[in-house]
């Protein structure tokens, strides 16, 4: 346990001045969620060169503090504790997962710090320490499983990897299918990292659904979508509509394999926007011609851009996680998906989208929301509502 005593002890004591303001970076360079997590530690050090290069802020040099957590959630707590108190960040970027955003959530709530998490998620939390970029359910899911119904039939077959963003994210997609007159016909679970899904596509197959449901994630994602393909089973009939399949997970699949079926998303990397095609072609001179942008690196990215938004509204001289996080309430931003507003509950206003993979590893956008959309993240949830002053329960 680190000793040294809390320069942040309260959310009152502010940045001592000098010559940089220090960032953690908290992303898995390293270990089973590397892949995915260390695209986003990229888009968030490619953002946060660009802001030094154009003369940082008041003045001042952002300096980034990387920890690679090693895809391990207690290392996650025990890497931002040292990132707050020893090294003094101001706000912390971090992860990928949920395991370990509730890992860090307990150390950011005690130091009363600020964790930018740009990840979608399954909602149910409503923290005043999280800034919250990614999409949460009503965000994905409100235009997906009408337009799914409507296109291919009301029959779901769902699978998911076993934890608590698959089972949320499908009790949510159950309440919208009663709402539209769809039913799920099976609803399944495999451990994380499962590559074998013979059993499943032989169900799969016996069923006949309209629609597969997939919240399977990386490497499980990439076997199935491999695994489905291999089956000779027709996306034209019997599409797998991801909530997590994106450009990464499509190019380790391949293109002939993932094209045919859909993801639903605030951000492809095909969209076209000045500010997209600026982000997509600094990504690829920084980091290689062959890589690849997606809806998480995307959210990694504009996130330190919302940050350095905020501290150009404040005094030099009063920079705390508090006043950041009170700064970025209401601010908007030209991302590369489009405009987005950070919430008084602190998640991000999107542009939902729903893409269909090609052979060329890039998604067609086929439907775009023509508003960005509010964060609800306990839609699921009657009675509830996450607010600017934390959950509130009718």
């Amino acid at each position: 346990m680190l000793s040294t005593p809390a320069l942040l002890s309260s959310a009152g004591r502010a940045l001592a001045q000098g010559n940089d303001i220090p960032v953690g970076l908290l992303f898995s360079l390293t270990g089973a969620v590397a892949v995915v997590e260390s695209t986003l530690h990229d888009a968030a050090l490619m953002a946060i060169e660009e802001i030094n290069a154009s003369g940082g802020i008041h003045g001042r040099q952002l300096r980034p503090i990387i920890e690679d957590p090693a895809s391990d959630p207690a290392t996650y707590a025990d890497r931002a504790r040292r990132l707050m108190i020893r090294d003094k960040c101001v706000s912390v970027f971090g992860s990928y997962t949920s395991a370990s955003r509730q890992a860090v959530l307990p150390v950011t709530e005690q130091r009363k710090n600020l964790y930018w998490y740009p990840t979608l998620y399954e909602g149910r939390e409503c923290s005043r320490n999280v800034m919250y970029g990614g999409a949460v359910p009503n965000q994905q899911q409100d235009d997906l499983i009408p337009w799914a119904i409507e296109n291919f039939g009301p029959r779901f077959y769902m699978i998911g990897n076993n934890y608590v963003y698959p089972k949320e994210e499908n009790n949510y997609c159950k309440t919208l299918l009663e709402q539209y007159g769809g039913e799920v016909v099976n609803e399944e679970y495999v451990p994380l990292g499962h590559s074998d899904f013979s059993s499943v596509i032989n169900r799969i197959r016996s069923e006949k659904p309209d629609v597969i449901f997939a919240t399977v994630v990386g490497d499980s994602d990439v076997a199935f979508a491999r695994q489905y393909h291999a089956a000779e089973l027709d996306p034209s009939k019997m599409p797998v509509v991801s909530l997590t399949r994106s450009e990464v997970e499509v190019k380790a699949i391949g293109g002939e394999a993932a094209a045919g079926h859909f993801s639903s998303a605030p951000y492809f990397m095909g969209h076209a926007t000045p500010e997209n095609e600026k982000f997509v072609e600094a990504y690829k001179s920084r980091y290689g011609g062959d890589q690849v942008t997606h809806f998480v690196s995307e959210a990694a990215y504009f996130q330190v851009y919302q940050f350095k938004a905020a501290l150009e509204k404040l005094d030099p001289s009063n920079i705390t996680p508090e006043t950041i996080r009170d700064a970025a309430v209401g601010l908007t931003l030209n991302a590369p998906q489009g405009e987005v507003l950070i919430d008084e509950n602190l998640h991000t206003h999107l542009w939902p989208k729903i893409g269909q993979w090609q052979t060329n590893g890039q998604a067609e956008v086929l439907i775009e929301s023509k508003e960005r959309v509010a964060p609800k993240p306990y839609a699921a949830y009657a009675g509830q509502t996450c607010t600017g002053k934390g959950l509130v329960k009718a």
